[in-house]
């Protein structure tokens, strides 16, 4: 199967010399040199995944995930070029899955796509047919891995691809400790590193979720210096 990849910043060099080297190995990619181009494009067409610039004109790439994230769990590369945008990416506040900083690889970019588009489909199928893993149930919550379906009291929460893998590892082994290292693995598997804020940002991320559906949700408790765990009652 072919993936499509949205690949959207203002510098054509960067469209130009990123869309060659993915489309080498097997993508086909849709290039939009703005936010507002870009948003108009995967509205008509959905991609597979995006990579998106932070600083554009007209819309820049937070805007765009934000309006991405309304009706799409897509996986979201983000690619930032100032240091003092690396703490508000990896924040990941609106739901992006990764980052990587300018100047960067393109081979790396390919290793961090292909690594998203592995967790998506694991995600989605883990629970196939042979696979043997059935939905996860504790209490309120239920995390079902065929579907990417996670609801809490009966309602829907709407999960990116890493938060989803995140919480499945805090929820299969009830009140048992998780390092960040742990999580890092269970998320975006040994290949890829991330900061430890990363992790941070994605439980706080949850959290609200969660606490938007229920003010008070407190399942997922935090070790200071040790990790996170899922309560166990």
């Amino acid at each position: 199967m072919q993936h499509t990849i949205a690949l959207v910043d203002d510098d054509r060099n960067i469209l130009t010399s990123v869309s060659i080297a993915l489309e080498a190995e097997g993508f086909k990619v849709r290039t939009y040199a703005d936010g507002a181009e870009a948003l108009r494009g995967l509205s008509a067409t959905p991609a597979d995944i995006a990579i998106l610039d932070i600083k554009m004109p007209r819309m820049d790439g937070m805007e765009l995930l934000g309006r991405i994230r309304n009706s799409s769990n897509m996986p979201v590369i983000f690619l930032t070029s100032k240091d003092d945008e690396v703490d508000e990416v990896l924040g990941l506040r609106l739901g992006a899955d990764d980052y990587i900083t300018k100047p960067f690889s393109q081979r790396l970019l390919i290793e961090r796509i292909r690594a998203l588009l592995r967790r998506e489909r694991s995600a989605r199928d883990d629970s196939g047919p042979g696979s043997g893993e059935k939905p996860i149930l504790r209490g309120d919550l239920v995390l079902d891995p065929a579907r990417h379906l996670c609801t809490w009291k009966g309602q829907a929460v709407n999960l990116t691809v890493t938060e989803f893998l995140i919480l499945k590892a805090l929820a299969a082994r009830l009140g048992h400790v998780k390092s960040r290292d742990q999580l890092m693995d269970s998320a975006y598997g040994e290949s890829i590193y991330v900061d430890d804020r990363t992790i941070d940002s994605h439980i706080k991320r949850l959290r609200k979720k969660f606490k938007d559906i229920d003010s008070g949700f407190n399942e997922i408790e935090t070790l200071y210096g040790v990790g996170y765990r899922y309560k166990d009652r």
